[in-house]
């Protein structure tokens, strides 16, 4: 990858191609040099021609094989995740592994990869979680539980990584008006209503927030919820 002198503070969006790392990447677009991340090249670079500055980060983040980083990375936004599962009698292990493997594992191995980077720049990592991070009911005991082993990981460098300048923030979004979303409420027999919803760029407005906050304070948890629930 070749990277750009731009004089502007680097962020790396994983799931920027759509949804709520598409907003994010479009809102921090006006600051940063962003690092689009996703697997469909083509997406991508859509979305690359469409940020003032701004490069591709092409991964299957679940492979062994990553892009490289830069020296120093300001920002990093944990955005990519997958949703699925049902009750515990019926999903099977295979859904399981998978959902840890995207939602949890590839997490673990970029942040081993991105952390130089990120202690280089006193840098900041915000992990896009959910509300069924908080929360589990039923149905929701795959999707919860990655959420929640994630919810852990994060609590877990935070205080790691606090002699070393790096800030971590989880975001736990409600339900948000997004294609997995709409997947979700399909599964559940409903009918979808955005009134129940928040946009991705209510979410990407909360990221906005940790990010400009000084770099010696830190936002360590939000949550962002719509006003009508189900």
């Amino acid at each position: 990858m070749t990277r750009m002198d731009t004089g502007r503070p680097i962020a790396l969006v994983t799931g920027a191609s759509r949804g709520i790392g598409r907003a994010i990447a479009a809102e921090l677009g006006s600051t940063h040099h962003v690092l689009v991340g996703g697997r469909d090249a083509a997406a991508v670079d859509a979305v690359v021609a469409a940020l003032p500055s701004a490069e591709p980060f092409v991964a299957d983040l679940t492979s062994d094989l990553l892009p490289s980083v830069p020296d120093r990375l300001d920002v990093l936004v944990l955005s990519a995740g997958v949703e699925d599962g049902g009750t515990i009698a019926e999903t099977p292990g295979e859904t399981w592994r998978r959902v840890f493997e995207v939602n949890v594992f590839s997490i673990a191995a970029l942040l081993r990869a991105t952390l130089p980077s990120l202690r280089a720049a006193g840098g900041l990592v915000v992990a896009i979680n959910s509300g069924s991070g908080l929360s589990s009911g039923a149905g929701g005991g795959v999707y919860s539980g990655s959420k929640f082993a994630l919810r852990a990981l994060t609590d877990a460098l935070r205080e790691e990584e606090r002699a070393n300048g790096v800030r971590v923030t989880s975001i736990h979004p409600g339900r948000v008006d997004t294609d997995m979303q709409r997947a979700l409420v399909a599964r559940e027999g409903h009918e979808y209503d955005a009134g129940y919803t928040i946009t991705p760029e209510m979410v990407a407005a909360t990221v906005r927030v940790a990010v400009d906050l000084p770099s010696t304070g830190m936002v360590e948890a939000l949550t962002v919820r719509p006003v009508r629930r189900r």
